[in-house]
């Protein structure tokens, strides 16, 4: 095979750091796993016997591209009463990956600048890239707070989305209503796609979560069931957001994903009735012991999702990391998700004893090299 097959698009996205990290797992004795961003609990039972009930009743052919009926009324009901849209429509995507895909080709033409806040969710970037689209960096460093007057030195004419995760995916930042009300109006005021990846929405553990959809009523809303009810391997997002944005991602979903997987749709409507927590509290719970735990750290954010990102004590985070990894602790390098090599992300979705035995590994390395 020749090398000038491969598409100039290919070339300019990276493998992610994160599945190296998984690779590297694999091939490793009883690692000290603190780089998975999945629930370490099982899907409910509940929810699996629905999967397993929608195959034996043969509902495995596609389903309407939009998703079956029951599932899209369901969640469709909610958010009209949540923000009253008279346009807000629903579709189920294939993952909230699918339909951060579907969204960023809708939106963006070559050249276009995609607002993203620095650290983002490491899927932006490459994205965007994907799309022909230029990311744009908006600097959250030290505390992860959105600062607006840096957003809106940022906007360009090229400007086309502004794209931004709370709770936050690597930090845990959870943006507070005042942040959420700025960003809306300010992508209002110039006329600028804002699209709200609210996977984590449910995991907020100090104070309850808003939507920007609240306050801009053409925001592009994309959660799903993936991180809230541990199905990550089912692939069923939702997406909802003006109708006339929503049925140009309908179409691009017709020739790409087709659908989300039939059977798992209506495991996600079982998961509309299964409340999920007593699962919130014990990830609660691990927070606090793990900041606790690391007092001596420089941690910021940590309001919500299950990470933290944390400031290297020394070195690049890199170096850290290799330092980490050399004891059997997987962590993922702040570079991943960043402009910056400064931090480590810690994901606290593990069991007990493993987030006290990366504690001890990591109160080790703090003092590995005093100065």
């Amino acid at each position: 095979m020749s090398e000038e097959w491969i598409s100039e698009r290919m070339l300019k996205i990276d493998a992610s750091g994160i599945r190296k990290v998984f690779d590297l797992a694999a091939n490793m004795t009883d690692p000290i796993n603190l780089s998975i961003g999945q629930p370490h609990f099982d899907t409910p039972e509940s929810i699996k016997e629905a999967f397993k009930k929608a195959i034996d009743e043969g509902k495995n052919a596609y389903s309407q591209t939009q998703g079956i009926k029951p599932l899209i009324e369901r969640i469709q009901g909610d958010i009209d009463q949540q923000f009253g849209h008279d346009d807000r429509k629903v579709f189920i995507s294939s993952g909230t990956s699918g339909a951060l895909m579907m969204a960023l080709c809708t939106l963006v033409n070559p050249g276009d600048e995609v607002i993203v806040f620095d650290p983002w969710f490491v899927m932006y970037k490459h994205l965007t890239t994907l799309a022909g689209g230029k990311v744009v960096e908006v600097d959250t460093y030290p505390d992860f707070k959105i600062d607006i007057a840096k957003v809106e030195a940022a906007i360009t004419p090229r400007t086309k989305v502004i794209l931004f995760n709370s709770p936050s995916n690597p930090t845990g930042y959870v943006a507070t209503p005042a942040e959420m009300q700025e960003l809306a109006e300010l992508a209002l005021k110039h006329d600028i796609a804002l699209i709200s990846d609210e996977i984590y929405r449910q995991f907020c553990y100090d104070e309850p979560f808003c939507s920007p959809a609240q306050w801009n009523d053409q925001t592009i809303v994309i959660d799903g069931f993936s991180k809230s009810h541990s199905m990550t391997g089912h692939r069923v997002g939702f997406c909802h957001g003006p109708q006339h944005i929503i049925q140009q991602m309908l179409k691009l979903q017709q020739f790409t994903f087709v659908c989300a997987p039939h059977p798992a749709q209506w495991a996600a409507l079982a998961a509309c009735d299964v409340d999920m927590s007593t699962e919130v509290d014990e990830y609660r719970q691990k927070r606090d012991f793990m900041v606790e735990a690391l007092s001596d750290y420089e941690i910021h954010g940590a309001g919500g999702a299950f990470y933290l990102f944390v400031k290297a004590p020394w070195g690049t985070a890199t170096e850290f990391v290799k330092e980490a990894i050399a004891r059997n602790l997987l962590i993922i390098p702040g570079n991943v998700f960043s402009s910056k090599d400064t931090h480590f992300r810690i994901s606290y979705a593990a069991p007990q004893k493993t987030l006290e035995r990366g504690v001890q590994v990591l109160k080790e390395l703090r003092h590995l090299k005093s100065e």
